[in-house]
């Protein structure tokens, strides 16, 4: 009998998927186990087989199409089967509940009344009085004289005997050219004696002869009295002659680009938030010696041949010091707080399009040797999208590794449920001091961002000096 064949859930966190290839055509047979499509999750692409016996009557979406978990996305039956009741009631889920309800229209939603805002005064047409209104229901006042009305002295009051006001300009002037300031009447502001004033009369003229005819304002006046200085030329071996070039024009983006989200980013994108509102982040950071735990790797990458990574040592580190502190190998829920029996570590892998956490399953009790085989694989199969939802889920706690990007210490958000995450910087040179002397020494920072629900600042302390401890003497980590 035809039956619907809806889109599965693939992962725990899986609300919706996108069936990227139908590997099925209408009209196939089908056998269990058989590959039916790919199925593009919020975590990777994964296989989708079936799980009936029969033939594939008909596709309800196409390749590429994003549909809900539970929506109907094909018919399996036997061939020459009437389906066309089953393709109603399809077309009926897909509409009502299969899919997500459709966005609310926003008629739906009345908005809400937003306060109309009050009209902005009109302007008044003059500067605002100080009290417009009362002044403006005022009688008008008398029109103040204008400026230009207001009588000048015809002429500067000659300065008293003894002192006589000068420029500078014109005092310097004045003793050059053997002139008595004292004959000279000063047309400056306030007859005040500028420079043209001494000129004339040592070209036997009269100083106020060669005042402007038009007796303008004293700020005027002074500037006339004082010829300003010719700009000094710009240097030009500064600025050099491109100035005046016109520049080429810098290519400009003709549009901006949109990058639908992926399911991962989506996923990524709540994830993330929810944890960075809603779960209470504190930090430590601290700085480990490296110098032993270098040479350490280094040593072991020449017996076993095998090249160990920084995030080796420290994912071992880490599991051996949750294993010491089990307070802080605990999640956080409503009714407890729960220490896990296991100490199971992710590993934050950057891929394309985002984001995953692969986890190394009880690796304190695994060898240095294992956890870098393992770490190494999971990662190649995280970016080619290959893991599969539980190799990706469960995690006990993270560790996060920017110092292969040069990154000095970053803090990183907890991945929940878990109660804490290690963000890991570079490696780096610096100058320590060691007895009394000064040396180059290894130095890199760990920082550790604790759930305060569950882990507080002594424990987190406790737990991030275990797990300088083991690196600093990273012969525990042999074992």
């Amino acid at each position: 009998m035809a039956q619907i064949l809806d889109m599965p859930q693939l992962s725990d966190t899986m609300r919706e998927g996108v069936l990227r290839k139908w590997r099925k055509n209408e009209g196939d047979k089908i056998a269990p186990g058989e590959l039916l499509a790919e199925v593009e999750t919020d975590k990777a692409t994964m296989d989708f087989e079936a799980f009936d016996e029969g033939v594939l009557l008909k596709r309800l979406i196409g390749d590429g199409t994003t549909v809900p978990v539970g929506s109907p996305i094909a018919i399996i039956g036997k061939t020459g089967e009437d389906i066309t009741a089953l393709v109603e009631q399809a077309k009926a889920r897909s509409a009502s509940g299969g899919k997500k309800p459709a966005a609310p229209a926003p008629a739906a939603k009345a908005p809400e009344a937003k306060p109309t805002p009050a009209p902005a005064p009109a302007p008044a047409a003059a500067p605002a009085a100080p009290n417009g209104a009362a002044r403006a229901a005022a009688p008008a006042r008398p029109a103040a004289p204008a400026p230009a009305q207001v009588s000048r002295p015809a002429a500067a009051p000659a300065p008293a005997a003894g002192k006589v006001l000068a420029s500078p300009l014109a005092r310097k002037l004045a003793t050059d050219l053997g002139v008595d300031l004292r004959a000279v009447q000063g047309t400056g502001p306030g007859g005040r004696i500028v420079e043209r004033d001494v000129k004339a009369v040592a070209d036997g003229g009269s100083s106020a002869a060669s005042a402007p005819a038009n007796d303008t304002a004293p700020a005027e006046a002074a500037a006339q009295a004082e010829p300003a200085k010719p700009a000094a030329p710009l240097p030009d071996k500064i600025i050099p002659d491109r100035r005046a070039e016109a520049r080429p024009a810098a290519p400009v983006p003709s549009d901006d680009v949109e990058k639908p989200l992926s399911m991962m980013r989506r996923t990524i994108a709540r994830r993330l938030l929810e944890s960075k509102t809603s779960i209470p982040h504190f930090y430590l950071t601290m700085d480990v010696d490296m110098d032993a735990a270098m040479e350490f790797r280094s040593q072991v990458s020449q017996v076993h041949n095998a090249k160990l990574s920084i995030n080796d040592l420290v994912i071992k580190a880490s599991a051996l010091a949750l294993r010491r502190i089990p307070e802080a190998n605990a999640s956080f829920t409503d009714e407890a707080i729960v220490e896990h029996a296991r100490v199971d570590v992710g590993m934050a892998v950057a891929i394309e399009d985002g984001l995953v956490t692969p986890v190394i399953r009880d690796a304190d009790h695994k060898t240095l040797g294992q956890i870098s085989n393992e770490a190494h694989e999971m990662a190649k199969r995280a970016r080619d999208r290959k893991l599969r939802p539980e190799e990706m889920t469960g995690a006990t706690f993270s560790v996060s590794n920017l110092g292969m990007l040069g990154i000095r210490d970053f803090c990183a958000i907890i991945n929940p449920p878990e109660a804490a995450i290690l963000a890991v910087g570079a490696v780096r040179k610096e100058p320590v001091v060691k007895g009394d002397k000064i040396v180059i020494g290894q130095r890199m920072s760990l920082t550790l961002s604790c759930d305060h629900r569950v882990i507080d600042g002594a424990l987190g302390a406790k737990l991030l000096q275990a797990i300088t401890s083991i690196l600093e003497r990273p012969i525990a980590l042999a074992f």
